[in-house]
């Protein structure tokens, strides 16, 4: 048998790929343990999936920051309120 596996190097289960998913989704919490954890060296699969999570919210806030620029926002939001 091999030697035991550093726990820093241990992989997430699906279920932990889905409750992270699930934490980070909540909307003041969420992005503090997103942080804590983008920065955190405890374990690497879990640091790396926070931080494409982040590069997920920083490419939405670019897209939205572009959309208000242009005015497109304004007509999202006026199509949003027909509904």
């Amino acid at each position: 048998m091999g030697a035991p596996l550093d726990p820093r190097y241990k992989p997430l289960t699906a279920w932990n790929y889905f409750w992270l998913q699930i934490l980070f989704n909540i909307p003041v919490i969420g992005f503090i343990f997103l942080i804590i954890f983008a920065i955190s060296p405890a374990n690497y699969n879990r640091r790396s999936f926070a931080r494409s999570y982040f590069c997920v919210y920083i490419l939405v806030a670019i897209i939205i920051l572009i959309l208000a620029v242009t005015g497109m926002g304004a007509v999202f939001i006026e199509n949003l309120g027909s509904f």
